[in-house]
């Protein structure tokens, strides 16, 4: 299959993105930049981490108005497949091809650390390498990940199962304390209803090769590539 990875003004995980699905993985991946329009006929796009655009304004709220993401929604509202990682997943919520919005960290700090995720709904094209409520060990690098959005939404992304990844402690347990940003529900990551459209604020990239601690983050790549 072919990945394509978006390289905004700022991004800075594009790379690791990049070396984790050609060399790792041996896929067909080429990067995309955000003034082309084109996407290079690829299966699947992935909105790396990183700073877009310094972060001015809000976080991924310049990216939005980026060239290729006019192509990028396109993409995702014909059923293609999107995968937003950290800066790539605020990026989603200010376009709309997710719901809800990023705020500041609780503790009003950068978090960069390992944190433990768990899998609530393994029944996605991004997960069903993994088990449900299985934990993944996956570092987090973010100071807007603290996850919010009005009641009846939360409400919705319940019923249709769309919360895909719960901070969790080392045994799976969804609590407060293992809430580093404060994100409603615990949420790390999310998805569309339509099931092609996923955003995580972890890094797999990060935890793809056992000398940088997990290869937890696999998973989630495994699942891509084995789906398509």
């Amino acid at each position: 299959m072919k990945f394509g990875v978006i390289a905004f003004p700022g991004s800075n995980c594009d790379y690791d993105t990049f070396y984790v699905l050609k060399h790792i993985f041996m896929q067909d991946t080429v990067f995309i930049w955000h003034k082309e329009h084109d996407l290079k006929n690829v299966d699947c796009v992935i909105l790396p981490g990183g700073f877009s655009y310094g972060d001015y304004l809000r976080s991924g709220a310049i990216a939005k108005f980026s060239p290729i993401m006019q192509e990028v929604k396109e993409f995702a509202l014909k059923g293609g497949l999107v995968l937003g990682i950290c800066n790539g997943f605020q990026v989603l919520l200010e376009i709309g091809l997710l719901p809800g919005a990023m705020l500041r960290n609780k503790n009003l700090k950068f978090l960069c650390q390992f944190v433990y995720i768990n899998i609530v709904n393994n029944k996605t094209c991004f997960t069903y390498k993994g088990k449900k409520r299985q934990v993944l060990k996956i570092p987090i690098a973010h100071f807007d990940g603290n996850y919010y959005a009005p009641p009846e939404t939360i409400t919705e992304l319940k019923k249709n199962n769309q919360i895909i990844f719960q901070y969790s402690d080392a045994n799976g347990m969804v609590t407060e304390r293992a809430n580093v940003n404060g994100s409603l529900e615990n949420i790390a990551g999310l998805i569309n209803k339509e099931g092609n459209v996923l955003g995580m604020m972890p890094h797999p990239e990060r935890a793809s090769e056992s000398i940088l601690g997990s290869t937890d983050g696999r998973i989630i790549f495994e699942s891509i590539i084995n789906y398509l």
